[in-house]
């Protein structure tokens, strides 16, 4: 029999980025009344019995270079208007525990140490966490910025796959909210299926993505054909600085795209831009410009817009895949998980379709509840 209360360790690769920070600041929130579990679909009726970890079994920690302490990045969340008033100030004593377990990432610039190094290091980090907080398991979850793709013949691994490898190391399940490489290399895949750790990614699809998802396999289904689809995202914060950079733009768009290739059959002309506006900060807005052609080659078009806050966006889909995955691994489960597939732009296997990947997630909601 599962214990839902066994306490469960979330350590975060950017641990004091907008994401992280808004998910342990609404976790906290959350668990203390003070605000509905919006977004968050492990605590719909579907779940229930699942023997998924509680809120308040939920430990966090992580590793980033930065070094402005949670509580102050809160804040600063507050005023960009992401937090709603007065939820800071009333978690500051979780913002606070947590930024205690926050510790000095890698590399730093001029590192000296080697990939192995660095990787023994972050394990340790780790288990130390796991240890002294008496864990049951942890649970990494990559938030960080989107690394640019590395080329094959890279010499050193990318930060996403160090921390990915010190998971693997640790015996941590790890979960790839972003595009960068993580453990999507041959050799981290098999170590983590041969040490029985489940691992879901990548890119957490919370917007223009999602809204794909829905809307190309209504095309396909109503045997229209889409002749172009062409995207543009605004956005600012650190996204919008990292996304600036034509290769970790590129990476991000590989899964926006993924969706549409896989869904239609054929990829569609056009593309998406990526535009920085500092003045936007943790907010964005997406367009979207669908040509179709209908009865007798009737050309039509559908126009979306999102708007949204992407940290708000991702902290419930965050704290849904960290709860899913240590149960999961709870459960025995190794190797890729396609059933949450749902929750991503680029994940591991299984339907592109929206619907369908949600039944595929309700389908290991119940393998999770039968493994009680």
């Amino acid at each position: 029999m599962t214990d839902t209360h066994a306490r469960t360790g979330v350590w975060f690769a950017g641990a004091r980025g907008s994401v992280a920070t808004t998910a342990v600041a609404g976790c906290a929130a959350v668990r203390a009344g003070l605000h509905p579990a919006a977004g968050m679909v492990t605590e719909t009726a579907a779940f229930a019995g699942t023997g998924l970890p509680s809120l308040a079994a939920l430990v966090f920690g992580g590793h980033d270079l930065a070094s402005c302490p949670l509580p102050k990045r809160a804040e600063q969340l507050t005023g960009a208007g992401v937090l709603p008033h007065g939820v800071a100030a009333a978690v500051h004593a979780e913002l606070a525990a947590a930024d205690e377990e926050i510790r000095v990432g890698g590399p730093l610039p001029d590192d000296p140490r080697s990939d192995a190094d660095l990787i023994a290091d972050l394990a340790a980090d780790l288990v130390s966490f796991r240890d002294r907080h008496a864990l049951a398991r942890v649970v990494v979850v990559n938030v960080s910025s989107t690394e640019p793709t590395p080329p094959p013949d890279a010499e050193r691994l990318p930060p996403s796959s160090l921390y990915a490898a010190a998971a693997v190391r640790a015996g941590c399940p790890y979960v790839d909210f972003t595009p960068s490489t993580g453990l999507r290399t041959p050799d981290l895949s098999a170590a983590a299926l041969a040490a029985g750790l489940p691992h879901a990614g990548r890119d957490g699809k919370t917007g223009q993505t999602l809204l794909r998802s829905v809307l190309a396999p209504m095309f396909v289904q109503r045997a229209l054909d889409v002749r172009a689809w062409s995207g543009t995202n605004l956005l600012g914060g650190g996204d919008g600085a990292t996304l600036a950079d034509p290769a970790a733009a590129a990476a991000k768009n590989a899964g926006k795209e993924r969706v549409l290739a896989e869904t239609l059959g054929h990829r569609p002309e056009g593309r998406v831009h990526i535009d920085d506006v500092p003045a936007l900060g943790d907010w964005k807005t997406a367009w979207d410009h669908i040509a179709f052609e209908g009865f007798l080659g009737s050309r039509m078009i559908l126009q979306t817009i999102w708007q949204g806050c992407d940290s708000a966006l991702a902290a419930p889909l965050v704290l849904d895949l960290a709860r899913l995955v240590a149960r999961a691994h709870e459960a025995g489960l190794s190797g890729p998980l396609p059933e949450l597939g749902f929750y991503f732009k680029d994940p591991d296997g299984g339907p592109t379709g929206l619907a369908e990947q949600f039944a595929a997630l309700l389908a290991l909601a119940d393998r999770l509840r039968e493994a009680k």
